[in-house]
């Protein structure tokens, strides 16, 4: 490992590349002993705001982003951390709704980084990459300030980096199998693991779960003493209508029912978010009294989740969604087929290397007319030629196509999706997806959204 630079930095590329000789994301030694002493010799500035902490496998960081904009229709100052970034790591870290700009992001690593060479000095393993943005978003958080950080866990939750804040509010997103080597290979494993997020008389928002899964949160629920409010019982989506640019949903949440609030998302797992957000921001303001129809019309409104089945291109269309596992790939296909009536779809995939690419492209396999597998430029992406070997073995021969180079991938795709063979109420159109690094460079190449 390279040894951090100890002078200031004066650009955000050379707080990036700090940051980046740190242990990678995927370099994991599971205690919070290191983030503990750093957010103590900062003078424990994640005390100095309330919280909301969401775990799970999908949908979290769309979840935060709904529950942010409906904190900040209540004039509340937030803050929010999300992981990982899809295009800038400064994504990261965002105050009021925004992410925020090369000079707070300098600035943050500057006030932190004298004390992370305290922290490594004296602890068995050196902060990691993980560690130390984690400290700088508590920290900017405290400088802003905040009324209250929205706070998603970067892979777990006992351990994880986050967790050394007491949340007044637990969320928990639908939980499925995923970082198995790190999480465990059981549901009730992996539940165990982010069960820890729970603290002692909190509120557990909890999204429908597997049986397993919500056995185990509930034991810890009641261990905590926290509250429990469950997605189906206590709130959840009534009805949902697919709409021009999104969808109409008619919500049921803690304190009062919501009919026919239009979110510009797609897809009934977005819905699902919605009502998530929803509940935990009314457990988090408490009392009796619904949040108020304006409030949650003009937060839902104004909700977006980039790299999560957005439209960046048209003709053809290219949509870009950020699913990585199985269970992700099964909401994603269940989306298309709900809000949009593609023909031909083809798909472009590039993954990770430890991701499950069989469940993955099976549950994709019926939805695709084509499939142009891909790599991204990481170093953790499976070569696109191992890829293929899966890809032709649930797709064929005939409909897989091999381009290791992302930007080839898409032009192969788009044209494929140009061809005729839809009907003629149907346009083709071509799907990104696999992995948020792989999103991410391909909104780069497109130029964002459209």
């Amino acid at each position: 490992m390279n040894e951090p630079v100890a002078r200031p930095a004066e650009t955000f590329a050379e707080a990036e590349d700090a940051l980046l000789s740190r242990w990678p994301e995927t370099r994991l030694e599971p205690s919070l002993d290191r983030i503990a002493a750093f957010v103590e010799v900062l003078g424990d500035p994640h005390r100095a705001y309330r919280s909301i902490h969401l775990t799970g496998t999908n949908g979290k960081t769309s979840t935060s982003r709904m529950i942010d904009a409906l904190l900040r229709a209540l004039d509340l100052r937030t803050g929010r951390f999300t992981s990982p970034h899809v295009e800038k790591m400064s994504e990261r870290i965002s105050i009021d709704g925004e992410p925020v700009d090369d000079e707070t992001f300098v600035r943050a690593f500057n006030d932190v980084a004298p004390y992370t060479h305290l922290v490594d000095a004296d602890q068995p393993h050196p902060l990691s990459f993980f560690e130390t943005v984690v400290g700088m978003a508590y920290a900017a958080f405290a400088d802003a300030p905040v009324d209250v950080a929205v706070v998603e866990v970067g892979m777990g939750g006992s351990w994880d980096a986050t967790n050394v804040i007491d949340a007044d509010v637990a969320v928990v997103t639908p939980v499925a199998i995923d970082h198995a080597q790190y999480l465990g290979d059981s549901l009730a494993a992996i539940a165990r693991e982010k069960a820890g997020i729970i603290k002692p008389g909190s509120t557990v928002v909890m999204a429908h779960q597997a049986r397993e899964v919500a056995e185990v949160m509930l034991e810890r629920a009641a261990e905590a003493g926290a509250t429990v409010a469950r997605e189906g019982l206590e709130f959840g989506v009534v009805d949902r209508v697919s709409a021009v640019g999104g969808q109409a949903v008619t919500l049921q949440g803690l304190r009062g029912r919501y009919d026919e609030v239009f979110l510009p998302l797609y897809g009934a797992h977005q819905a699902q978010n919605a009502a998530l957000a929803l509940a935990a921001v009314e457990a988090f303001v408490g009392g009796d009294e619904p949040l108020g129809d304006d409030v949650v019309r003009g937060a839902f409104a104004e909700a977006t989740s980039p790299g999560r089945l957005e439209v960046v291109r048209r003709s053809p269309t290219i949509v870009l969604d950020a699913a990585h596992n199985p269970a992700g790939a099964e909401a994603t296909a269940a989306a298309l087929e709900d809000s949009f009536h593609f023909a031909p779809l083809v798909g472009v995939v590039g993954l990770m290397g430890d991701k499950d690419a069989e469940g993955l492209l099976a549950a994709f396999e019926p939805h695709l007319s084509h499939l142009v597998v891909t790599q991204n430029s990481t170093s953790r992406a499976l070569p696109a030629d191992e890829l293929a070997v899966t890809a032709r073995e649930i797709f064929g021969e005939e409909r897989v196509t091999v381009a290791p180079r992302l930007a080839d991938a898409i032009d192969i795709a788009a044209a494929l999706a140009e061809e005729p063979g839809g009907d003629s109420l149907s346009s083709g159109a071509v799907l990104v997806t696999g992995s948020v690094v792989t999103v991410g460079e391909a909104r780069l190449l497109l130029g964002g959204a459209k």
